[in-house]
């Protein structure tokens, strides 16, 4: 486990897409669902896809993300679309789908591994966190696979990434949020809960992404100093550069406020303290 950081400074990672390839196997996934569907359906490769995509949001809240729910919701679509047609077999053959890509060997994406070690060695500034959303136990076994675990100091996975489940991981970790930066391939899920929070964001796109990530770029205004929109995590060392700078700039020179919107509030680079009533 990692020595204690130098100071209150904490940069959290997304997982799938940021660390490692995840929305390419379901694309792989996608395509053998469509063909197995042509067997009985002559609707367009659309069609499938907007009757699968409305059938996951439908089925979120109960089943959560990660290859099980979808696995379970391309079943629910098949059956639907084939008026109830599709064979044993051919669902087996869904379920063996979903098993490939839980199977499936964590390949890490150019420069994480690189990136990372750099930014976890003596001369970090910040310790490493990794924030990631899905089902717990696939994601426990990615990131046993990974190799990169000894380099974070904790890890979360949460089933949904908002403001009220990052506000919940920084008070657990006593964190301020204007001492977090948040790197991620999503701006829905990893970036503007964060800046909505008052913390950072590093934004690494992957080039695929699934729909239901789907969010506009932050308010320049809004975010200004605290959003860095990056080509690749070989550029997040000098953007950790220029935002410990910053923060040190910072810290110690303006009052603490309060998160309305979850109930504490936290004194600059001190983290949080108890919560307080409201006046």
């Amino acid at each position: 486990m990692l020595p204690p950081a130098r100071d209150d400074l904490v940069i959290g990672f997304d997982a799938d897409d940021t660390l490692w390839h995840n929305e390419s196997l379901f694309e792989v996934m996608h395509t053998r669902f469509r063909e197995l569907l042509a067997r009985h359906h002559d609707a367009d490769a659309a069609t499938v896809e907007h009757t699968l995509f409305a059938t996951e949001m439908r089925n979120l809240d109960l089943y959560g993300y990660g290859v099980k729910s979808f696995t379970l919701s391309a079943i629910e679509t098949a059956v639907e679309l084939t008026s109830g047609r599709i064979s044993a077999a051919e669902i087996r053959h869904i379920l063996e789908l979903g098993r490939d890509i839980l199977k499936h060997p964590v390949e890490l994406l150019e420069g994480v591994a690189e990136t990372l070690t750099v930014l976890a060695g003596s001369d970090r500034v910040a310790r490493l966190l990794v924030i990631t959303k899905g089902d717990l136990r696939h994601q426990e076994q990615k990131l046993a696979r990974s190799g990169l675990l000894d380099l974070f100091a904790h890890t979360e996975i949460v089933s949904d990434k908002n403001e009220a489940t990052y506000a919940t991981v920084l008070r657990r970790h006593d964190i301020a949020p204007d001492r977090f930066l948040m790197v991620g391939n999503s701006l829905r899920s990893d970036i503007l809960p964060v800046l909505a929070l008052g913390g950072a964001g590093a934004h690494i796109p992957y080039p695929l992404l699934w729909a239901h990530e789907h969010a506009e770029p932050p308010a320049a205004e809004a975010s200004a100093g605290r959003f860095f929109a990056l080509q690749s995590i070989r550029e997040l060392p000098a953007a950790v550069e220029t935002w410990a700078a910053a923060s040190a700039a910072a810290c110690g020179g303006s009052s603490g406020f309060r998160v309305q919107s979850s109930g504490f509030s936290h004194s600059p680079c001190s983290g949080f303290q108890t919560p307080n009533p409201e006046p």
